[in-house]
């Protein structure tokens, strides 16, 4: 399932992709936005696949948006104006969409969409199977090595990573993103709850309503991650 998001602040044309984005069974609609400032706030807190992005709007347009974007998704442009299709590809934007446009154009743009994520993810996946025991981090000028099963959660900060360690009160801080060090990661062992989380399943002992425990740490399990946590609970069961 793809996450998406739509942005246009002509209501009919956003009332339009959302339609398109609700009968398509690969997509699923995380929010629609008649302004971009009310969609980088929902972003702040949440993560999506895809962007569907009108370029003409007032006070700040979609390629000016697409340049705030830290972690970008994936972006298909939908614009009237043909002039804006050079820059859209400049912003390295999966499709452009020129209105008006219909359902099999759309279409095509999300099955691009699609072979993009799905080639990312295997390349992911192929690089996570070479190794299942650990990574290394650069952390304080050294490179570290951490074994997986040390891990007991990873902390996302803006620019850094925190990695929390079984028995070490220290936690090791590196430059990097949630986003890099959750594709080095076993999908077995590992899962993201939050923005700002990532648990080791392993090291779960307590879960108080809705929130995972180690030790006076609380980790909430946020609205995005829902389904999956409680699918992993639901399978280990008594």
């Amino acid at each position: 399932m793809i996450r998406t998001i739509a942005i246009d602040d002509e209501p009919l044309a956003l009332q339009l992709v959302s339609s398109y984005i609700g009968k398509t069974p690969s997509l699923k609609l995380a929010g629609a936005f008649d302004n971009p400032i009310d969609a980088r706030e929902f972003l702040e807190e949440n993560e999506v696949d895809l962007i569907f992005l009108d370029i003409e709007m007032p006070d700040l347009n979609g390629i000016e948006f697409t340049r705030l974007l830290e972690n970008r998704p994936k972006i298909v442009f939908t614009t009237a104006y043909e002039k804006y299709a050079l820059q859209g590809f400049k912003f390295e934007a999966v499709d452009y969409l020129l209105k008006p446009f219909g359902y099999e154009e759309f279409l095509k743009a999300v099955e691009k969409v699609k072979k993009l994520i799905g080639y990312e993810r295997s390349a992911q996946k192929e690089e996570v199977s070479a190794n299942n025991e650990f990574l290394f981090l650069k952390s304080e000028y050294k490179i570290r090595r951490i074994n997986f099963n040390d891990i007991v959660y990873i902390e996302g900060l803006k620019d850094y990573i925190k990695v929390h360690l079984y028995n070490q009160d220290k936690p090791i801080l590196s430059l990097s993103s949630m986003k890099s060090i959750e594709s080095k990661l076993p999908e077995s062992k590992f899962m993201r709850v939050h923005r700002s989380y990532i648990v080791n399943l392993e090291r779960i002992e307590t879960i108080d309503r809705s929130r995972i425990v180690f030790g006076k740490v609380y980790i909430p399990v946020s609205e995005q991650y829902k389904d999956a946590f409680q699918n992993f609970l639901n399978q280990n069961f008594l």
